[in-house]
């Protein structure tokens, strides 16, 4: 009975002032710098319209309470991108929140990466490559267009195909992984996926994409997959669900990017093309920060233009890491070379 009154008191407060049932209407957070970064110690304070009576403010974001010491809030958050910030204070007992919607970028500028070629190998010039993944010395890759997307088993030496099936001419092969001997394939724009037996290519089962956009770039950490959709975002994918199950953003210490393709995991870093682009992010798996930038300018001069060349389409795409080499595999769509490259910190 006693809280039912505070609370019948509680809104006659606010009614009575001219306003609404919503309280937090009289609130705002404000931040003393727009531009947030990760670990950042930023300056708030919480906009009270009313000068109402409230208890001690706290700040959340991402479901997990941020420091405040001396008026200024400690940005030590996973994850980084689109964020809400969250107030959350009590007036006469009853809790109220107050969002704000923020972008938290990263610490660093990205360091900058070239590469050395140490092998370079044939590739079959048709192929309009959006994937390319190694298991067991095996190169696998998978090609778009629609009516020519296929899944490769290739002899990465000789460029040989040693097993090839057809995709229906409706969909448009994306990227690949293979996690747990399973061999996961996206579509483009159809919402759905493949996943086949890597021995033999045979078919075992589809599945169909949640939130996420599109079918882009696909790898996994040897226990979930990340993929690419065309946004901001990567997704994490149970591999036996296929469910999506959350999302890391791209961003570097300046914006958010959405440009993330073709994807390759290693050490805790996701390698991700970029669309259309000569070059390559390195991404931190956990916070979504682009930590490096592969610079390839000059590769795609190396290659001999054949019958299928398009200036605009025929880009760098397609990354594979060989783990017993510890090198890198690349090459692009319609390109008749596999290059095998060490990737270094440019001097």
């Amino acid at each position: 009975m006693v809280k039912l009154l505070s609370f019948i008191g509680f809104l006659l407060f606010f009614l009575g002032c001219g306003g609404d049932a919503d309280p937090s209407k009289y609130f705002s957070i404000q931040l003393e710098d727009n531009k947030l970064q990760q670990n950042q110690k930023v300056g708030v304070a919480l906009k009270n319209k009313k000068d109402i009576e409230i208890s001690e403010v706290h700040y959340y974001m991402d479901g997990e309470e941020l420091p405040l010491e001396d008026g200024k809030l400690t940005m030590n958050v996973k994850t980084l991108g689109n964020k809400t910030l969250v107030a959350k204070f009590n007036i006469e007992e009853q809790p109220i929140e107050v969002e704000e919607k923020i972008r938290l970028l990263a610490a660093s500028t990205p360091e900058i990466y070239t590469y050395d070629v140490i092998n370079t190998y044939p590739h079959d010039p048709m192929a309009y490559t959006q994937g390319l993944e190694f298991n067991n010395g095996v190169l696998y890759e998978s090609t778009g267009k629609r009516g020519a997307s296929t899944v490769r088993k290739i002899n990465f030496e000789t460029g040989e195909i040693l097993k090839k099936i057809d995709l229906e001419n409706t969909f448009f092969g994306e990227g690949i992984t293979i996690l747990n001997n399973k061999l996961y394939q996206l579509t483009w724009q159809s919402r759905m996926g493949f996943v086949y037996n890597p021995e033999n290519l045979e078919q075992i089962k589809t599945f169909t994409y949640g939130e996420s956009r599109e079918g882009w770039g696909l790898c996994n950490d040897g226990e979930k997959l990340y993929k690419s959709d065309g946004t901001e975002k990567i997704w994490f994918l149970d591999p036996e669900t296929l469910e999506e199950q959350g999302y890391i953003e791209t961003v570097t210490n300046k914006s958010i990017f959405n440009k993330a393709n073709e994807l390759e995991y290693v050490n805790g870093k996701i390698y991700a093309n970029v669309y259309q682009k000569e070059s390559m992010m390195i991404i931190d798996a956990t916070s979504g920060a682009i930590e490096g930038v592969v610079n390839f300018g000059g590769l795609k001069n190396k290659v001999n233009r054949g019958p299928e060349w398009d200036d605009t389409n025929s880009v760098l795409n397609g990354v594979a890491y060989h783990k017993e080499k510890e090198t890198f595999f690349v090459t692009g769509k319609n390109w008749d070379k596999l290059f095998e490259v060490k990737i270094r910190k440019k001097d």
